[in-house]
């Protein structure tokens, strides 16, 4: 019988698993009694038949045999062979047993319309399984060309008459420099500044002594400012060529020089490179950016950056162990200098002169022709340098103060005197021989070195105040600076 809300379905006779054979008329069933009376194609199942269970779709268990291997076949059309007399279908259409097949048989005839439902979904194959991963990617195929398309027409508007075109967005400025790609403030921007005012100098000695160097234009008189350890060689005799940074050469002549200072001036007539613009040494502060600019081992127109490291460090400078040395309170900075660079400017980020680089820091050990910059660099303080500069243009000399005492050189702990001159202003203060100095105006002194140095900061006819001991005991005393040439 079948149920009134079932609806037949139609399975894909591609896709559909065969059944299991119903047992024919006469034959035991499960619990041994007969099967009922003999089924013809006309006769409907009896009522309960169709909920036999079925065998799990794929198994081949319908096909196996029992009869020695004998099978029965049908052909799609035609009857069968009469091999097997006792096979009765149970519906119109039934297939005839056979035995397992070497191929899995592709067509499988549907059940009879009036079928219950619970029977006919055993010929419904299985929905497939959709791929996730297949999902996805079409989804997202989806949203790019939804994209595309709106871009596409976005393109299509916005060449269209009826909009004005998009104006194109102006690009960030990067600097107010002639060229757009230098920032102001910036190493690059300083490089462009100095540059055309930074000359190399290459000098000849009348004894055929050489050496290179830097300087740079101060005034619009041709005036160069340099060290004096530059020019030293052609002092007595020899020539000085200075070479632009248009890569003109000319000759130069000596104006003066100040060992006491290590600093030197000389002249080109006719000079057409700008002058540089002078700032403050004293108001340079540790850890400012500065710029080096020189001639490194002969190549022109270097340029290194860094920073100034410390101030007031006591240097010793001077190559020319004849004459005297020269004691300078220099600003340190770790930027690259190297032979070459002396007498080259070392400017803030304003492009403005604060020191002339003097003297690097070797390694002890290293030979000489083998020193280099280990990021120990000292520059003579601008303040000074342009004093002394001044001096050396207006009378070709310059001076530099002094107490009148002699110190020992050897000494640690203090500046001891070794000699007093008469009539000097040590003598006129009472300083003897054997006095250990302390300070000078409240600042401490721990080598005859610091004491010199610290003496040269300021400028003859000003009074300092010394601290020292003799004997034990701690005295202090006012004097004041005399000059002397050098």
């Amino acid at each position: 019988m079948t149920s009134d809300d079932a609806e037949p379905t139609v399975p894909n006779p591609a896709t559909t698993e065969p059944t299991a054979s119903l047992p024919t008329a006469g034959e035991p069933n499960g619990n041994g009694s007969a099967a009922g009376p003999p089924l013809t194609a006309l006769t409907p199942p009896a009522p309960g038949s169709g909920a036999m269970p079925l065998r799990t779709p794929g198994s081949d268990a319908a096909y196996r045999q029992t009869n020695g291997g004998r099978s029965t076949s049908q052909r799609s059309f035609g009857r069968p062979e009469p091999q097997q007399q006792t096979f009765r279908p149970v519906y119109q259409g039934q297939a005839w047993p056979t035995e397992q097949p070497q191929y899995r048989p592709a067509y499988v005839p549907p059940p009879p319309v009036d079928w219950h439902q619970q029977q006919a979904r055993s010929y419904t194959s299985e929905p497939q399984k959709v791929n996730r991963v297949v999902t996805i990617a079409a989804l997202v195929a989806l949203v790019i060309g939804v994209l595309a398309g709106a871009g596409a027409a976005t393109a299509v508007v916005a060449l269209s008459g009826n909009n004005t075109p998009i104006a194109q967005q102006p690009e960030p400025p990067v600097g107010t420099g002639t060229d757009p790609k230098i920032r102001t403030g910036s190493v690059s921007a300083v490089a462009a500044t100095l540059l055309p005012s930074v000359v190399q100098l290459k000098v000849e000695g009348s004894d055929n002594s050489d050496a290179t160097g830097s300087g740079f234009v101060i005034d619009n008189a041709g005036h160069i400012l340099t060290n004096n350890h530059v020019v030293a060689a052609a002092a007595k005799g020899g020539s000085i060529q200075v070479v632009t940074n248009d890569n003109k050469t000319a000759t130069a002549r000596l104006v003066g020089r100040s060992p006491a200072y290590d600093l030197a001036v000389v002249q080109v007539s006719g000079l057409t490179a700008p002058s540089v613009q002078f700032g403050r040494s004293d108001q340079a502060v540790v850890g400012q950016d500065v710029v080096a600019i020189g001639s490194p081992l002969g190549l022109a127109g270097t340029v290194t950056s860094g920073i100034i490291s410390a101030k007031n460090r006591p240097v010793t400078t001077g190559d020319d162990t004849g004459q005297a040395s020269s004691y300078i309170s220099a600003l340190q900075t770790d930027a690259a200098i190297n032979p070459g660079n002396s007498g080259g400017p070392l400017v803030d980020m304003n492009a403005r002169v604060i020191g002339v680089n003097s003297a690097i820091a070797t390694v002890r050990g290293s030979e000489e022709g083998q020193s280099g910059s280990i990021g120990l660099g000292f520059a003579i303080p601008i303040d000074q340098a342009r004093r002394t500069a001044q001096q050396l243009i207006a009378t070709g000399k310059a001076s530099y103060p002094v107490i009148g005492a002699s110190v020992d050189m050897m000494f640690e702990g203090g500046a001891r005197v070794s000699a007093v001159s008469p009539s000097s202003p040590a003598a006129r203060a009472g300083l003897r021989v054997g006095d250990v100095i302390t300070s000078i105006n409240s600042d401490p002194v721990d080598s005859a070195e610091v004491l010199i140095v610290a003496i040269r900061t300021h400028q003859p006819g000003e009074a300092v105040r010394l601290a020292y001991e003799r004997g034990g005991r701690s005295r202090t005393v006012t004097l004041t600076l005399a000059q002397q040439i050098g």
